[in-house]
């Protein structure tokens, strides 16, 4: 049996790659341990390369290999902040108009893609199985393939997959959708994503190849943490600091696909509509900042900063602020803690690939006591997760009227709503997610090569 090949932007760090943290590397877990594995990307440092590629550092873990190479600054510039994340990032979450094309960047994507594949080359075996992640690597298939690889290539797409109308406003794109052809298998999150990509090959004349494979978590390792945690110092300071209100928590990365001015604006027609919550109930957002160094992202935390100053001077009293905002991550197991405190869970993006947030929220419940989670339609989870309060995240009354009903849902309802997602929660996880993928990878037709 050949390895597993994981190929995707960002390798885990060190202190990762015994407790991974991530959506992708604890997804990755179980499929890691089964013979012999290698993992290939950037290492996420920036170097001045003197000509050629760079050569790849390898370290072992267990059963693991990891192989990770740097990128110059021009590299990292146009490749990943501009065109990865300045350009296919804001299409694929369906803003078109944050788009910012320059046809230099353009040209660093697919070069960086062509140095990855050469760089790679010479790690892989012909009975290997290669699985390439997301949209920073649409092209690395078909680079693979013009070196002479042919090993099984998967493809797996993490962010949300828009309609033909939004993905043929990006220049070139035709020739994107013409070397994912190069993958025996696209991954996608939804239905919607997969219908949406295929759908979009078939516009180009070309085969279809996407299936959807909804990710999931490790919930019975969650809630075990979530229990740890709960016995924890932070947890007891928060419960402390809450002095018996209830709480509404968010936790999101600070990005404006997660519709957090909306989700503010609705706490805020919350308070002004059912004034018996003031005093009674704290909202805590967690929001690490992301990309700082983008102004699209800079105007996003001023809102939010203008947002929660606006709503805690208009309803604060001397004993009670309604908001409280953090900008830097907290630790995961903290996070568990939180989550199974939170009398609901507050998650509304305007448009993502799954949201595992909404998943862990679910797993680190108490069965005799759960909370109640409020989750966009736009959500990625939202069709496995309608037992959750769906809302439209545009529409703060909607946001209003569904925390009021969560604050003040029975008992009954909330176990009866909880059960459902929890079975859902364990019935699609980290571990089947990826032995889905890798199976029906293994079955697919070969992507039309000799």
């Amino acid at each position: 049996m050949g390895r597993l090949i994981i190929v995707s932007n960002r390798v885990p760090s060190p202190r990762e790659r015994s407790q991974p943290a991530g959506g992708l590397a604890v997804g990755l877990k179980d499929a890691l341990r089964e013979g012999e594995s290698l993992w290939f990307g950037w290492s996420g440092k920036q170097v001045q390369l003197h000509g050629g590629d760079p050569v790849p550092r390898l370290d072992r873990v267990d059963n693991v290999t990891y192989a990770t190479i740097d990128l110059t600054p021009l590299q990292y510039e146009g490749f990943y902040q501009n065109f990865s994340n300045g350009i296919l990032w804001p299409l694929f979450h369906y803003r078109v108009g944050l788009m910012n094309y320059s046809r230099t960047d353009w040209k660093t994507y697919l070069a960086v893609n062509a140095m990855f594949a050469r760089t790679l080359l010479p790690l892989l075996r012909p009975d290997d199985t290669i699985w390439v992640h997301d949209y920073h690597l649409f092209p690395l298939g078909q680079a693979l393939r013009d070196l002479g690889v042919k090993c099984r290539i998967g493809f797996f797409l993490h962010i949300p997959f828009p309609p033909w109308s939004l993905v043929r406003s990006l220049p070139g794109a035709d020739l994107l959708l013409e070397d994912m052809q190069s993958y025996d298998l696209i991954g996608v999150q939804t239905p919607e994503d997969a219908e949406n990509l295929n759908h979009c090959l078939q516009a180009n004349g070309l085969a279809v190849r996407g299936q959807a494979f909804p990710i999931g978590i490790d919930p019975d390792e969650f809630r075990a943490q979530a229990e740890k945690s709960m016995k924890g110092p932070e947890v007891e300071r928060l419960e402390g600091s809450l002095r018996g209100a209830k709480l509404v928590l968010g936790v999101d990365r600070l990005d404006y696909s997660k519709g957090l001015p909306e989700r503010f604006r609705g706490y805020e027609a919350m308070l002004a509509r059912y004034p018996e919550h003031r005093g009674k109930v704290t909202f805590l957002q967690v929001a690490p900042i992301s990309r700082g160094s983008v102004e699209e992202y800079r105007q996003l935390r001023r809102q939010l900063d203008e947002l929660t100053g606006r709503i805690n001077g208009a309803y604060s009293e001397f004993d009670w602020t309604p908001i409280r905002y953090i900008t830097r991550p907290l630790a995961r197991e903290v996070l568990a803690g939180f989550y199974r405190r939170a009398e609901a869970a507050l998650i509304t993006p305007l448009r993502d690939g799954m949201n595992l947030v909404a998943k862990e929220y679910v797993a680190a419940q108490d069965p005799a006591n759960p909370g109640v989670l409020i989750l966009s339609h736009f959500a990625g989870a939202a069709p496995e997760m309608d037992e959750g309060i769906l809302v439209n995240p545009y529409d703060p009354d909607e946001i209003a009227d569904a925390l009021h009903a969560a604050l003040t849902m029975g008992l009954a309802e909330r176990r009866t709503r909880w059960q459902a997602l929890e079975q859902e929660v364990s019935s699609t996880t980290a571990i089947s997610w990826a032995a889905d993928f890798l199976q029906a990878l293994d079955a697919a037709p070969m992507a039309g090569r000799s």
